[in-house]
């Protein structure tokens, strides 16, 4: 058989809607300077789909340090692996006043965190291993596990009798081969706004071996009183042995990084094949991310907005009696009931009629029937997007709840 073949009959449960989502629900196209409002299709929009939490993308002194950067190193700087020919004395820099900020005795930069993640558990994880790993985890996670030969249990989302359960198999497990047990989860989940239980399953060190790996990506720039992320909300940076972020969520840039001991991140640096045998991280984003760092650190005022504006919104979700879930961070999830041709015919709505765009959710990602509308709210965002959004949110529940939507797909995707 053609290797092409299954590309006629099935694109994927996403792929599935490629004839007629293109340039609407997806991939579509955000026009203007990256902030609270901007153009789609021609028409401005209360924009709720970025994670830019602290408003740092159009910062003045983040253009200007971009530019500075740009102009002086250009895109080519430096040339090779970091490893070969690809390092610097600012990559250095980063490194160190990053694992300043976390509490950590030393970090190591990705060229995407993604990638970071993937490779990390790669090098980390051998055939003898094992990982134990909440059933949210976000798919980098999830893909990174798919590569290594490490056997893996997964535990019920936050579930920390479910954990236990699981870190006992898997030391069962590890008393037959020898190998080591590896628990991996999040700071903050992505989609549905939960912290993770980290001060929980480290509590779990007195009656099982393991090492602990968080992924924070939502968490980093936007938890705990220096915005240092879950390990500064919850007291726990001891607890974590390998933490990880990303620059492309509060720092609005690109790249991510590892934190931890120095002698983690040594075989990581001359074992992780990712950063071994790719380019290193360009000098114009090293420069720029050591700006927004800065800003991070020395700019409080950025963290208190976004958290008037999480509160602002949240509450007035809940007041007007939306099911946000359980979050206790930014990420705002609001569930409502209904099916497919009703998720596109509110999103469509929302974007046509009350110029909102955010991002939803339907299954297989969630469960059948139910809609998530994503909402990340920023520092960038005022008072009155969030009037505006609440009032939106109102009309569109009632129109659902009466069933006024109708059960097809709107002529913008009928036509595509």
């Amino acid at each position: 058989m053609d290797i092409f073949a299954k590309f006629e009959n099935r694109l994927g449960p996403i792929g599935d809607y490629a004839e007629k989502a293109p340039g609407y629900f997806a991939f579509p196209k955000l026009e203007g300077e990256i902030g609270n409002r901007m153009k789609f299709r021609g028409k401005e929009k209360i924009v709720w789909s970025l994670n830019n939490y602290l408003g740092l993308a159009n910062h003045p002194e983040v253009r200007k340090a971009d530019a500075e950067a740009a102009a002086e190193y250009g895109l080519a700087s430096p040339m090779g692996a970091r490893m070969m020919s690809g390092n610097s004395d600012i990559h250095d820099q980063l490194e160190r006043e990053l694992a300043e900020f976390v509490g950590k005795e030393d970090a190591m930069l990705f060229n995407y965190g993604y990638q970071g993640m993937v490779s990390a558990i790669d090098a980390l994880c051998g055939r003898h291993d094992v990982v134990v790993y909440d059933a949210e985890s976000h798919a980098c996670i999830i893909d990174g596990l798919r590569l290594i030969p490490s056997h893996r249990f997964v535990y019920k989302h936050n579930d920390i009798v479910d954990c236990d359960k699981q870190l006992a198999r898997a030391t069962e497990y590890v008393k037959k081969t020898g190998g080591g047990i590896l628990v991996i989860t999040e700071g903050v989940f992505g989609m549905s706004g939960n912290q993770g239980k980290i001060r929980e399953i480290a509590v779990l060190r007195e009656k099982y071996d393991f090492r602990l790996f968080v992924d924070d990506a939502h968490g980093f720039g936007t938890m705990g009183d220096r915005g240092a992320g879950i390990g500064n909300e919850q007291n726990c940076i001891d607890d974590i042995d390998i933490y990880f972020s990303t620059f492309a969520k509060s720092m609005a840039s690109i790249g991510g990084f590892l934190a931890a001991d120095k002698k983690i991140l040594t075989y990581l640096r001359y074992n992780m094949r990712s950063q071994i045998y790719a380019k290193s991280l360009p000098m114009v984003f090293v420069a720029g991310n050591l700006k927004r760092l800065e800003l991070l650190r020395t700019m409080p005022e950025l963290r208190e907005k976004l958290w008037h504006n999480v509160r602002r919104l949240q509450d007035g979700f809940r007041e007007r009696g939306f099911d946000l879930g359980t979050t206790n961070t930014p990420v705002t999830p609001v569930f409502m009931k209904g099916g497919l041709y009703d998720a596109v015919q509110l999103t469509y709505d929302m974007r046509e009629n009350f110029d909102i765009f955010c991002s939803v959710v339907v299954y297989p990602v969630i469960p059948k029937g139910q809609i998530e509308l994503r909402i990340i709210p920023t520092a960038a965002h005022t008072d009155k997007d969030i009037d505006e959004t609440l009032a939106a949110f109102s009309s569109v529940r009632e129109k659902l709840e009466n069933k006024l939507y109708p059960q097809e797909m709107p002529s913008v995707m009928q036509e595509a």
